[in-house]
């Protein structure tokens, strides 16, 4: 039993360390038939001899049986996210606003690392023994996945990995009791485009993109199928080290340490237990100046990296120092990614279409030839407006550039004239609405068209979407909005008050579950406050602040309804403007039949208990937003300006039209206004796009 003990070990520390030459150093020392042969015989051993199998022996790696639910596990530490820069200036901006925060005179070195668009995953490890993996999750809470991780061979089952017998370039030590290692799984590029090969083979569905492929993979019930697809790892912190009671007499050399002071010694020891690291593209810098350098020369390189990468992660060495700097939000003050330039091709503009917004603005689109953009395949991007459209002077048929940043939506940044052969075709404003015939109109100083007519049926799919969100149906997005809106189902927000389970059992995608679901949340939403209906009335000028205002002095939609301009003006905060377009709204015959129909199902349309005072600046108390003050900039993926600002209103915020030192963040869309981005680089405002505005509100 003796010698089968030694040779188990010494199969395993063989192939523990050919594991490591081949998926980490990319330098193997013996063939895959050799590799083969060996995990052949320890597999025998280990059948004869089933006591003694331990779980971090290689032959663990396979994957056991499938789960039925992932178990949930809180983080030893909070596992927080970044900040972020597009460009020099920014990182510079991010610079003045921390150095103020140190001692004068300290000098500061500066680490640079890829930002690997991967799933990140938190390892834990027990005197050296890989015994739990878990997702980040929401930064507190992540879930347990340890089967699914142990089938990536780039993760060492035991640390620290063995050395080659004889080995004295690396020196290796003695694990701490307990280790907790941050990483970024992800898909190489090539194994992701053999993969997409193989599924389009098959006539499967493709995955989008890298990262897509990995979180696909990671997150299986059953852990054979992540041993299906080739992931990888790169490590790059450490999060929770706790080291062995000291012994009675000196440590010895090689033997245990404590916990690296910085982060470039966390880097080296982490490769040094046998961890992969981004050791070749990793790199320390005593200036910012040479880190910002550097990282920008790999704007032009990034597709020669075997992942994707979307930036360059810049860190104070010195952790006590990042430690001390603290966090803002979820963002460590001591790190920021330098993201790299959109992603960007060209392709052919086929024709233009329409779609009207909820006010009625006319926004032209691009029909494109399909185009693949950072993973994803376009289709569609906007072209803001008819001015821009004549000062960039884009065509039919015209090869355009266009453009897709992270989650914003696609738009076309201009033509690439010296491609065109002259059958190209001017795009023209329409006179009419595309929707409704109704001659549309302009006013002034305004760049949109805009359709008068408030029964426009190409409004429909914006105001329900609109009615939606104020009323907080949860689950009933833009998606099904327009799917209840194609089969006839919803002609005004009204109607979704009458859709029947049996209706909703015809569509596709639907089964008992999710028709219960959606019922279910539209009846809640009948018992929203007074202040949630005047909002979600689409009332041009009305959000959430105004809405507030106005249910100070009416307790139900009757009352509004007969209130004239001199007595709606008579309320502080309310203008001449806006009073007159709440009277023009409530004179309209359909919006009054409108309105009755809300009531007759059942909508809460008059408030029961008297209103207390409003807010601080109007906007709703003990939201998620109170205190703080946005600015909107750019074209949102899924909401209009108007929309967001009532989304934030609704929230506790305030919205404000330029940046100063009180504005808490500006939210970016697609083609931000100079100025309000230029300024809020300046102040050192963070800056935040669409989804993350949904994240901070809790969604």
């Amino acid at each position: 039993m003796a010698d089968v003990q030694t040779r188990i070990a010494e199969l395993r520390r063989q192939l523990n360390l050919h594991n490591y030459r081949y998926h980490v150093l990319d330098s193997p020392l013996i063939s895959d038939a050799e590799y083969d042969k060996l995990m052949v015989e320890l597999r025998r051993l280990e059948a004869e001899h089933p006591e003694l199998v331990t779980p971090d022996s290689p032959t663990q790696r396979v994957g056991g049986q499938p789960s039925d639910k992932f178990v949930k596990v809180r983080h030893p530490r909070p596992i927080l996210s970044l900040g972020n820069a597009f460009d020099a200036d920014g990182v510079r901006a991010w610079w003045e606003r921390i150095r103020k925060l140190l001692p004068d005179g300290a000098p500061i070195a500066f680490v640079v690392e890829p930002k690997i668009d991967g799933l990140t995953v938190v390892l834990h490890y027990r005197d050296g023994v890989l015994v739990q993996g878990a997702t980040r999750g929401d930064g507190e809470v992540g879930e347990d996945i340890t089967p699914n991780l142990r089938t990536i061979r780039a993760i060492p089952l035991r640390i620290p990995v063995p050395a080659e017998r004889g080995a004295k370039s690396v020196e290796r030590r003695v694990p701490p009791a307990m280790l907790v290692v941050r990483g970024e799984a992800y898909l190489p590029i090539a194994a992701f485009e053999k993969l997409n090969e193989e599924l389009a083979a098959a006539g499967e569905k493709m995955f989008a993109n890298p990262r897509n492929a990995a979180a696909g993979g990671l997150r299986q019930l059953d852990p054979r199928i992540t041993a299906s697809r080739p992931l990888s790892i790169l490590c790059y912190q450490i999060v929770e080290f706790s080291p062995h009671p000291p012994p009675p007499s000196p440590v010895p050399s090689g033997q245990e340490r404590g916990m690296p002071r910085t982060q470039w010694e966390t880097l080296e020891y982490l490769k040094a237990m046998g961890f992969p690291t981004a050791h070749e593209v990793n790199r320390h810098f005593d200036s910012l100046d040479k880190a910002i350098a550097y990282c920008e020369t790999w704007v032009d390189k990034r597709d020669s990296l075997p992942y994707e990468a979307d930036g360059m992660v810049i860190k104070i060495d010195d952790l006590g120092v990042q430690e001390a700097l603290g966090v803002v939000g979820r963002d460590p003050r001591g790190m920021l990614a330098l993201k790299f330039p959109a992603r960007e091709a060209t392709t052919r503009l086929n024709s233009v279409t329409f779609n009207i917004g909820r006010t009625g603005t006319i926004n032209p689109v691009a029909l494109l030839e399909p185009v693949e953009i950072g993973g994803v395949i376009v289709e569609r991007a906007t072209l803001h407006n008819f001015d821009d459209i004549a000062r960039k002077d884009i065509r039919v048929g015209d090869t355009v550039t266009v453009v897709r940043r992270g989650d914003v939506i696609p738009y076309v940044v201009g033509p690439v004239t010296d491609l065109r052969t002259g059958k190209e075709q001017k795009i023209h404003a329409p006179d009419k609405c595309p929707f409704c015939d109704t001659p549309v109109t302009r006013e002034e100083g305004v760049v949109a068209l805009c359709c008068p007519n408030r029964d426009c049926p190409g409004r429909v799919d914006r105001q329900v979407t609109h009615f939606v969100y104020a009323m907080d149906m949860e689950g009933l997005g833009e998606k099904i909005v327009n799917q209840l809106i194609d089969e006839g189902l919803v002609r005004d927000v009204a109607d979704l008050y009458s859709i029947t389970r049996e209706q909703l059992l015809k569509l596709e995608g639907f089964a008992d579950k999710k028709a219960t679901n959606l019922l279910n949340t539209i009846a809640a939403s009948k018992s929203r406050p007074l202040v949630r209906i005047i909002m979600a009335l689409g009332i041009p000028g009305v959000g959430s602040t105004v809405a507030e205002l106005l249910t100070q002095h009416f307790s139900s939609l009757d009352d509004l309804a007969a209130a004239d301009v001199d007595r709606l003006q008579t309320i502080e905060g309310i203008g001449p403007v806006t009073a007159q377009s709440i009277v023009e709204w409530f004179a309209h015959k359909p919006n009054r039949a409108l309105v009755a129909k809300l009531e007759k199902a059942g909508v809460r349309v008059r408030e029961a208990k008297k209103k207390t005072a409003p807010a601080a600046g109007g906007a709703l108390a003990g939201g998620p937003f109170t205190g703080k003050t946005f600015v909107v900039t750019g074209t949102l993926p899924t909401m209009s300006r108007e929309e967001a600002a009532t989304f934030i209103k609704a929230r506790g915020g305030k919205v404000t039209d330029s940046v100063s030192k009180k504005t808490s963040y500006l939210v970016v869309g697609a083609d931000p206004g100079g100025t309000k981005y230029s300024k809020a680089q300046e102040l050192g405002v963070p800056m935040i796009d669409e989804t993350a505005l949904r994240k901070l509100a809790g969604e």
